[in-house]
This record gives structure tokens, C-alpha cells and sequence, in this order.
């Protein structure tokens, strides 16, 4: 049995839903049971602008194996943008 584990994190971005783009200014990720893709547990994202209301989502379910490649990816291409002088 799982317990679900939460974490969330200011952010500042901007996500695309079904009435276009918004601000997004929060992530909560967790581990818990998904909605969406048959798995017993998923790594969930949601990206959120709350001041906006609930259309102001953006929602992912992940396995664990594509979530660590989803880390891995985003730190390769940002020690890139890093090496390659965008990044300070």
C-alpha cells in the first residue's frame, strides 16, 4: 500500500489548455494512484495557475521509467543551453 507523497514547487512558466495559453505559477508533483493510464501507482504532474481556477491545469501521469527519463532529459539539455552560453 501506498501512501501519497506530494511536493509542490513555485514556478514560472506558461502551459496550453483547451482555451489556449495561461500563465502557470505552481507544480505539484506526487506519487499516487493515476486517473488516466492503467498503472497501480504513477509520478503525477500537475502545472497549475490556481488563481485562474480549474480549467488553469495542465495534468501528466508518468511511469517511473519515463519520469527518470524526463529528468534526465531536462537537466542533458540544460547543461547544454549552460555550456552553449545561455544559461548564466
Amino acid at each position: 500500500m501506498c501512501t501519497m507523497i506530494v511536493k509542490k514547487v513555485n514556478i514560472d512558466g506558461s502551459g496550453k489548455g483547451t482555451k489556449g495559453w495561461f500563465t502557470l505559477n505552481q507544480a505539484n508533483v506526487s506519487y499516487d494512484h493515476p486517473f488516466h493510464i492503467s498503472m497501480e501507482h504513477a509520478l503525477n504532474i500537475d502545472f497549475v495557475n490556481e488563481d485562474l481556477g480549474p480549467g488553469a491545469r495542465v495534468a501528466v501521469e508518468l511511469s517511473e521509467q519515463a519520469a527518470r527519463g524526463l529528468v534526465a532529459a531536462i537537466e542533458d539539455v540544460l547543461l547544454q543551453a549552460k555550456a552553449g552560453g545561455h544559461l548564466e
